[in-house]
């Protein structure tokens, strides 16, 4: 019991993150290994459970969202949803490779979030380092990462929108949009899967709807810099954890 109060209270704080920042998963997936699942049960649960509050975060911020010159939001639709598809079939089909992995990916979001959070230098809105054709390569392997992991797909999506040219509060409602249709596919595999915890599911997805609600709204507001920073911490204590317990 316990364990699924921290559960929801760490769920809720995932909706807030994910809708300002994004690296939600980086606290559902421990919170989910808390309750005593494995990690590839986790991170399958997580996209399930997070898909909810994904909808309600990108239907909250939908006016923000604009869509990149010579790239129209239609296309960006179809390609998240085939390489957030073929990500979740990935990982149906090497269960016994994830488990080695997750260090690594978790490993690999927490620097890519650092990095684009306070390293790189987004070029000025309207001017685009990115080609429509580019983009469009990027987005799908975004996709295909986001349906067999998740993690720090905010980030990747943030970078390639405002290297587009898009300024940082519409890559950010667009991201948010995008980031449920990746997961859209991922969840229409992932539902037939035995590795979803319909309990533990059903508790984050409350918790996450909960605070992707407002976070969506605190958008424009709220000090980003110390949401990221707190990301990165968690990032990395994860991390730690993660390949001190590795198989």
């Amino acid at each position: 019991m316990t364990a699924l109060i921290v559960l929801f209270i760490a769920a809720t704080w995932a909706g807030v993150q994910n809708a300002l920042a994004g690296g939600g998963a980086f606290i559902t997936l421990p919170s989910l290994m808390l309750t005593g699942m494995d990690a590839r049960a986790a991170n399958i649960t997580s996209t399930v459970a997070l898909f909810p509050a994904q909808l309600v975060t990108g239907f909250t911020g939908r006016t923000d969202a604009a869509s990149p010159t010579g790239l129209t939001m239609r296309r960006l639709f179809i390609i998240s949803l085939i390489g957030g598809g073929l990500g979740a079939l990935i990982l149906l089909a090497t269960p016994s490779i994830f488990a080695h992995l997750v260090p690594w990916l978790v490993l690999f979001a927490t620097a890519l979030f650092a990095w684009g959070s306070f390293f790189r230098k987004a070029p000025p809105p309207g001017e685009a380092h990115l080609s429509p054709r580019a983009a469009s390569v990027a987005q799908f392997f975004i996709a295909v990462y986001g349906g067999y992991f998740g993690g720090g797909i905010g980030l990747l999506m943030m970078a390639a929108l405002t290297m587009m040219g898009l300024a940082v509060r519409n890559a950010g409602a667009a991201k948010n949009i995008l980031a449920g249709v990746i997961n859209a596919s991922a969840v229409a595999i992932f539902v037939f899967s035995r590795d979803v915890h319909w309990l533990q599911a059903l508790i984050t997805a409350i918790g996450a709807s909960f605070g992707g609600w407002p976070g969506a709204l605190m958008l424009r507001r709220v000090n980003e810099t110390l949401l990221k920073l707190a990301v990165v911490a968690l990032g990395v204590a994860l991390t730690i954890g993660l390949f001190w317990t590795a198989p």
